[in-house]
């Protein structure tokens, strides 16, 4: 059976639990939904020199196939320093290295950006849409900021999860 959303979590905390309450706002619109965790795969620090010595990780095409299969995505990430958190850029640069189009997984593809975070939010979104545009996606204009004194509400969750369910990938 075929996913149809995919969260994908940059942490192990606050954006894992909003990412299950994503995934669960998709399915409870009839659409079948897993979370990804990026916390838990093991990979080392993207750098052209472990890239010339070693090649690119398995785990790295294992990821890519997953991605690859689903349509549309979700991203929970924390700000960290004010920007993208550590776990997710590197993922983003090995995924950008493998094949001969650095685009080709993000190229028109459909994505929500939301953010948990203790310091904001804002900032950590901001440089998300950026790169991801950059990558070809289509990132839907709204996002999702919350912390722990504005959580983040139902309405919200499901009005994004709505907005991401009518754009269609793009073929490029």
């Amino acid at each position: 059976m075929r996913t149809d959303l995919l969260v994908i979590s940059a942490s192990n905390g606050e954006n894992l639990k909003l990412s299950e309450r994503f995934a669960a706002c998709a399915r409870s619109r009839a659409l079948r939904a897993e979370v990804l965790d990026l916390t838990a795969a093991v990979l080392p620090l993207f750098t052209p020199r472990q890239l010339a010595a070693a090649g690119i990780p398995a785990a790295i095409g294992l990821l890519s196939e997953q991605l690859a299969a689903v349509p549309r995505w979700v991203i929970c990430a924390p700000e960290y320093n004010g920007s993208i958190p550590p776990v997710l850029t590197n993922i983003i640069a090995w995924l950008s290295v493998q094949g001969p189009d650095f685009r080709l997984l993000f190229n028109g593809r459909p994505i929500v950006i939301a953010s948990h975070s203790g310091s904001g939010g804002y900032t950590v979104l901001a440089a998300l849409r950026l790169q991801l545009a950059h990558l070809g996606a289509q990132v839907v204009g709204r996002q999702l900021v919350s912390n722990s004194s504005k959580p983040a509400s139902d309405e919200s969750i499901e009005d994004l999860i709505d907005r991401l369910r009518q754009l269609q990938p793009l073929e490029l």
